[in-house]
């Protein structure tokens, strides 16, 4: 409930005419060159780095590589499309960790521990997944440039990427031992607070007035992160021994709509418009249903 009422107010401030056309587009700069940031780092930094911890982050990471395996598989056994492995490969990994799953994880789990996790286990997924979604859509457009440029530009980005310094940062800060002063802390806890309520309500803002289109299709590529990845993630997290509330939010992440930024990035490399729009739809609108569905599954 929390996330569709959010969702619904953002629909709303387009609707009655409060926030107009691009202005979701100063809450997406907020949240992402300061709030996420923000968390990212003071989690990072806070986190001790023990036998648990790695375990938890390799839990998280392997999800992401045993579908692209399967994918590259069947692409050189039945010879399909690249764009259609492209399309696979972003629809599966390329999920709203950050802006629908850190703050449905802290929804459901309203504890520091469960901010904690959110925001560890989103930036660990991240530290894959951003960059091989960056990457793909790069070579989706390699007709224009060879693959050294386009890598290198890949490369270029993901160096001032702010999420990806600020999760660094932070695991560099927390492994030397250096302590955040309490103002600092304090301020930083308190700018990421912010990310959840955002998120969401940005995430209405952003699906007023898109034009959605193949529907059908965007509803089987959607099963991608509906049933596959959390299948897969389910049993990762037991091979690695993880317990029950970390499993649950490995679990949860994997099963994240696809991200919000896939409609800038779609429009920007051309990259099945409509498809993407509709796909985002979908998932976010249904991850309030599937995600509890997940949630009872768990035992929560």
């Amino acid at each position: 409930m929390p996330v569709f009422l959010l969702i619904g107010l953002g629909f709303l401030s387009r609707r009655m005419g409060v926030l107009k056309s691009g202005d979701e587009r100063v809450l997406s700069a907020y949240v992402y060159y300061f709030a996420l940031p923000a968390l990212f780092f003071i989690n990072m930094a806070e986190t001790s780095f023990v036998d648990e911890t790695p375990r938890f982050m390799l839990a998280g990471i392997f999800p992401v590589f045993i579908p692209l395996i399967l994918y590259i598989f069947l692409y050189l056994l039945l010879g399909f499309q690249k764009k259609t492995l492209y399309l696979l490969t972003l629809s599966t990994i390329f999920g709203s960790l950050a802006f629908f799953g850190i703050p449905f994880i802290t929804f459901a789990f309203p504890t520091s521990q469960g901010e904690h996790l959110a925001a560890l286990s989103a930036a660990t997924i991240s530290i894959v997944s951003v960059p091989v979604s960056i990457t793909v859509l790069e070579l989706y457009k390699l007709e224009e440039s060879t693959i050294g440029k386009r890598l290198k530009q890949v490369a270029k980005r993901l160096s001032k990427n702010p999420l990806v310094l600020s999760i660094f940062s932070g695991i560099l800060l927390s492994l030397v031992g250096t302590e955040i002063p309490l103002p600092i802390s304090t301020a930083l806890h308190m700018l990421g607070s912010t990310t959840s309520g955002v998120a969401i309500f940005m995430l209405g803002v952003f699906l007023y007035g898109r034009n959605y289109a193949n529907i059908a299709d965007a509803l089987k590529l959607s099963m991608l992160r509906i049933i596959l990845l959390p299948t897969i993630a389910f049993f990762t997290t037991t091979l690695f021994g993880l317990r029950d509330v970390e499993r649950t939010v490995l679990v949860l992440m994997h099963g994240m709509p696809i991200a919000v930024s896939m409609i800038v990035l779609s429009e920007r490399y051309d990259f099945y418009k409509e498809t993407i729009g509709s796909l985002i739809l979908i998932s976010s609108l249904g991850a309030g249903i599937y995600l509890n569905l997940w949630l009872l599954l768990l035992g929560y």
